[in-house]
């Protein structure tokens, strides 16, 4: 059953055409790298790729949600940026760029 909101409310609970994307963030670091590597790695990581092309990383060194910096919504090409940057990079193992999600209701579908 549909709901019917007013604008303001949709715009209040981030809904319908004010739904905003992000995508979420996993990094694996090397055996053997010291917390003050890690600790540069984060530092230029979020000052490259994150405040770089306007975006927000919310969660703890390994795991998070990567977010628009302003009302909006994460673009495919911001989130390919995010990618390329970790590519290759020594201080991680591994890591994982998920797929755009809803940021606020990130269990529910895209567009629903």
């Amino acid at each position: 059953m549909a709901t019917h909101r007013s604008r303001r409310l949709r715009k209040k609970l981030c809904v319908d055409e004010f739904q905003e994307f992000g995508f979420e963030l996993q990094l694996n670091f090397r055996e053997g790298l010291d917390q003050a590597g890690s600790d540069a790695f984060l530092q230029q990581f979020l000052k490259e790729a994150i405040e770089g092309l306007g975006l927000i990383f919310i969660g703890c060194d390994e795991f998070g949600m990567v977010c628009l910096g302003k009302r909006g919504s994460v673009s495919e090409e911001q989130r390919l940026g995010v990618e390329a940057w970790l590519k290759g990079r020594a201080e991680l193992a591994s890591y994982r760029v998920g797929p755009l999600v809803d940021a606020w209701y990130p269990e529910q579908s895209l567009g629903a």
